[in-house]
C-alpha cells in the first residue's frame, strides 16, 4: 500500500477542494493519504482583508514530513504563471533532503488554479515539476486516459501535466465536476504507479 502526501497552498480554496478531490482518488486505489498544507506568509490581518479561506483544516506540513511519503502531489493557485511564494518558500527549504537524495525515486504530481484560462495553468504546473525534477522525483502527471481534458462543451482546466481549475478573477467560480473528476483521476493514478514501485 502506498503512502501518499497531498501537500497544498491555497489562497482562496479552490486547491483546497482539488486536494481533497487527489486524496479521493488516491484512496479508491488503496493508497493511505494525508493532506497538508504548507505555511502562510501573510499575516491574519492582510489574510482576513484580502478575504482568503482561513478555516483550512488540513494541517501545516513541515519539511522534515516528506521522505515518509512513497509519492508527494503538490498543488497550489498562481502568481503571474508560477507557483505562489507560499508553496515556493516551503520548497526552498527542502535543501538538506536534496543534498541526501531523500526524495529520490519517490512519485511526484502536480496540480494548480488560475483566474482565467489562460493565467498560466501549464506554466505553474512546470514550476512545481522543476522542483519536484531536482528533488530527485518521478513526475506524474494527468494522461488523455482522463478524457474530461479533451471536453469542447465547456470551459474546463486540465492539462497532461496535471488536474488544473479555474477560479475566475474574483475567485468566484469554483472547481466543475469535470475538473474535481480530473483530480480524482490523476491522485488515483499517482497512488497506482506508487503502489507498482513501492508496493
Amino acid at each position: 500500500m502506498a503512502k501518499v502526501l497531498v501537500l497544498y497552498y491555497s489562497a482562496y480554496g479552490h486547491i483546497e477542494k482539488m486536494a481533497e478531490a487527489i486524496a479521493e482518488g488516491a484512496r479508491e486505489a488503496g493508497a493511505t493519504v494525508d493532506i497538508k498544507r504548507v505555511p502562510e506568509l501573510v499575516s491574519e490581518d492582510m489574510a482576513r482583508t484580502a478575504n482568503f479561506k482561513l478555516d483550512q483544516a488540513a494541517p501545516v506540513a513541515q519539511v522534515d514530513d516528506l521522505p515518509g511519503y512513497d509519492a508527494i502531489v503538490i498543488g497550489t493557485g498562481t502568481r503571474y504563471g508560477r507557483l505562489t511564494s507560499q508553496m515556493a518558500a516551503f520548497l526552498d527549504q527542502t535543501g538538506p533532503l536534496w543534498a541526501r537524495g531523500a526524495l529520490n525515486g519517490k512519485v511526484g504530481g502536480a496540480f494548480a488554479s488560475t483566474a482565467t484560462q489562460h493565467g498560466g495553468q501549464e506554466t505553474t504546473l512546470f514550476s512545481i515539476i522543476t522542483n519536484l525534477l531536482h528533488l530527485g522525483l518521478i513526475p506524474v502527471g494527468l494522461p488523455y486516459a482522463f478524457q474530461g481534458q479533451m471536453r469542447l462543451d465547456e470551459i474546463t482546466g486540465g492539462s497532461p501535466y496535471g488536474a488544473t481549475t479555474i477560479a475566475a478573477s474574483d475567485g468566484s467560480r469554483q472547481p466543475s465536476e469535470n475538473e474535481l473528476a480530473g483530480a480524482r483521476f490523476q491522485g488515483r493514478h499517482i497512488a497506482e504507479v506508487a503502489t507498482r514501485l513501492f508496493g
